[in-house]
């Protein structure tokens, strides 16, 4: 086949009737895609589709060669052993039973040309930053980034024609995903990967954007795709622009004719009532004044009508993805004013050690997983204990956690806003939380029906307007699992905070943009 991947009219709908894909097609070539959208518009769905984990209800999906595929909930058994996660377990046993003098058949049938494949395996491991943990050891022993990585290894060892990769960096450190990013690179298959990690997205070959059931693709990586999106865009105002236009004038000109019309068929009333001309001709210059009416208004009507047709179209062609734009005076911290003190704090974790913060100051929290970074900001926030030292929070404080548990799923995003602001009145919440894009009824929207971003949104929302505004707010890795619409949203949102900021985040592209003014890495040793 001259394509490795590809969907033909693919259909699929999940059981409560949501269609999800209806006709859709494309065509993936031997190439590194990238796979954008907002969340919910079923890129996690497409790549399970062609990895088989679902089936379409229609259409066919085609794939050349082998398939790998990395999910974005990867689950290892944590009682499975290194070799048996990647999968050579069985050849592993084989070749020591030969090696003892075991000649039999099954067991060279297992190895096949396998001979290898442990040290093929160290390797690969090896690429990964996994070269220390062995194959012998425990799955359980291992941390979320090194399970990832190792599911990662197992693919890659399969030496995949086409590999499926679904968010693999989240969850993954700064030297975890450069490792990941250096694997990316030096495959040579066909590689299609959904992320919203924008250093990935940049080593794309190319970019598809899902909207509306639809992929299309642009040439080159994220930043090109974002250029040419940029100039799309524009065009499609202006015809937007211009078709708003041409419906004005068509309604103009119909007005026109119509009062034309009018005149004509007054004066012709006139002429039979004053009987100035035969009966006969009257009536077939009538006759013909109602045709002639006729077929203008009909002209004029369908000019309307095709020029109305063509302003939708330019509309469906500017894409309506919002910006949070929001005034929070109440958040300002005065330059100088001390907002946070940490002294000599230990950690469950480790040390911490001493930090000051003072006035609007942006601290980004970098460090290893398992530094103890959410740690900290669970101790600031006062959700733990510290085993030492002394926290001492000079200003109202809110913290946004990784797993967006702050709200009651049970609760409509309205009624959670009120239980952090209850001194607010409804009219006050509503309009608060329309800047945030929750306009009329998607404010009663229960939380627990929210997609990822919605909830996400729903959250810093109700952190933002609580009472008292929070003149600290602290956010435990803010990207993971936000589509790019979504991470554009949170730095317009964060651009109108006014006060102190602890971003923890492995996303630095993300952490360029909201204008951080002090760096600190927290490890073993401490805070630095």
């Amino acid at each position: 086949m001259s394509y490795s991947l590809s969907c033909t009219n693919v259909g699929f709908a999940w059981p409560d009737g949501a269609i999800v894909f209806d006709g859709l097609s494309f065509v993936a070539g031997p190439v590194r895609s990238g796979l954008v959208g907002r969340n919910g518009t079923g890129k996690s769905t497409l790549l399970k589709l062609i990895a088989g984990e679902l089936t379409p209800r229609s259409g066919v999906v085609r794939h050349a060669g082998t398939l790998g595929y990395l999910p974005q909930d990867l689950t290892l058994d944590t009682a499975l052993r290194v070799d048996q996660a990647l999968g050579i377990h069985a050849v592993r046993r084989s070749i020591a039973a030969i090696e003892t003098g075991d000649v039999d058949k099954t067991h060279f049938a297992v190895v096949g040309d396998d001979w290898d494949v442990e040290e093929r395996a160290l390797a690969t491991l090896g690429k990964l930053g996994l070269d220390g943990i062995g194959l012998d050891r425990s799955v359980g022993e291992l941390s979320g980034g090194e399970a990832v990585l190792l599911g990662l290894a197992g693919e890659l060892l399969r030496r995949p024609d086409v590999l499926l990769l679904d968010e693999p960096t989240n969850n993954l450190d700064l030297s975890a995903r450069r490792r990941l990013y250096d694997a990316v690179e030096a495959f040579r298959g066909a590689l299609l990967v959904v992320s919203h990690d924008r250093e990935l997205l940049d080593r794309m070959e190319q970019i598809g954007e899902l909207r509306d059931g639809a992929i299309s693709w642009y040439g080159g990586n994220l930043t090109a795709y974002e250029q040419a999106l940029a100039v799309e865009q524009k065009a499609a105002a202006r015809m937007v622009r211009a078709a708003e236009a041409d419906v004005r004038r068509q309604r103009r000109e119909l007005a026109e004719a119509r009062i034309k019309l009018d005149r004509r068929a007054r004066y012709g009333q006139k002429m039979w009532d004053t009987k100035r001309e035969p009966k006969a001709v009257m009536q077939e210059r009538k006759r013909q004044a109602q045709v002639s009416a006729g077929k203008l208004r009909n002209v004029h009507t369908d000019r309307l009508e095709s020029a109305r047709e063509a302003l939708t179209e330019a509309e469906a062609l500017v894409h309506d993805d919002d910006s949070i734009r929001i005034d929070l005076p109440g958040t300002a911290v005065p330059p100088g004013r001390i907002v946070l003190r940490l002294e000599d704090v230990v950690l469950r974790s480790g040390p911490a050690g001493s930090l000051e913060l003072r006035g609007p100051e942006r601290i980004a929290l970098t460090g290893a997983n398992g530094a103890g970074k959410s740690t900290l900001l669970h101790t600031v926030a006062g959700m733990l204990e510290p085993v030492a030292g002394t926290v001492v929070p000079a200003v109202p404080s809110r913290l946004l956690p990784q797993r967006l548990d702050v709200l009651d799923d049970e609760r409509s995003v309205v009624d959670n806003a009120a239980v952090l602001a209850p001194g607010s009145d409804n009219n006050t919440r509503r309009a608060r939380l329309a800047r945030f894009l929750f306009r009329g009824s998607a404010a009663d929207q229960p939380v627990g029906t929210l997609s990822g971003g919605e909830r996400f949104r729903a959250t810093l929302a109700a952190l933002l307007l609580a009472d008292p505004a929070p003149q600290l707010l602290m956010l435990d890795e803010p990207t993971n699992n936000l589509d790019l619409a979504s991470v554009e949203q949170l730095v317009t949102a964060l651009e109108s905070y006014a006060g102190a900021l602890i971003v923890a985040s492995h996303d630095l592209p993300f952490l360029d943009r909201i204008d951080i003014t002090r760096w600190l890495h927290l490890d073993e040793t401490g805070l630095s």
